[in-house]
């Protein structure tokens, strides 16, 4: 499963268009693949792990169990996304994108649970952090 390639096209949809060589580099930069059009190398699993950290807020850990549960996913808000990218990051994917940061967020809200989502279908992602109960057990860690 290309996940880069899923991703591309959610933002291409989400954006009416661009260059799709252009959005899976930004798409790539930010996620840490480099823009490798074969989807190899991004580090969803990095994100992951990240968002279940403990210095990020139990909403991002909430995310993170959605996307990579069975179920609908849950909404990112752009202020979620912010928590997990820094400004620079974002800033710099926006200006590869050629779009102001707001839509550059709508985009990435639109093809980042689908990616992640994608990505655990049938259980790797989750199965890296020790399955539900180690998400959950990562989860508790961050309420004592």
């Amino acid at each position: 499963m290309d996940l880069m390639k899923i991703g591309t096209q959610l933002l291409m949809s989400k954006l009416g268009g661009g260059s799709e060589s252009a959005l899976t580099s930004a798409l790539g930069g930010l996620l840490g693949g480099g823009g490798s059009s074969n989807g190899g190398g991004i580090d969803l699993m990095g994100l992951v792990s990240k968002m279940q950290g403990g210095s990020t807020s139990s909403s991002l850990t909430d995310l993170a169990g959605s996307w990579l549960g069975d179920g609908d996913n849950a909404a990112v808000s752009h202020g979620q996304l912010k928590e997990m990218f820094s400004g620079d990051q974002l800033s710099a994917f926006a200006s590869q994108l050629n779009v102001d940061e707001g839509t550059a967020l709508d985009g990435l809200s639109a093809a980042l649970p689908s990616m992640i989502d994608k990505g655990s279908s049938g259980g790797s992602l989750l199965d890296a952090v020790g399955g539900l109960g180690g998400l959950m057990g990562m989860a508790s860690k961050l309420m004592k």
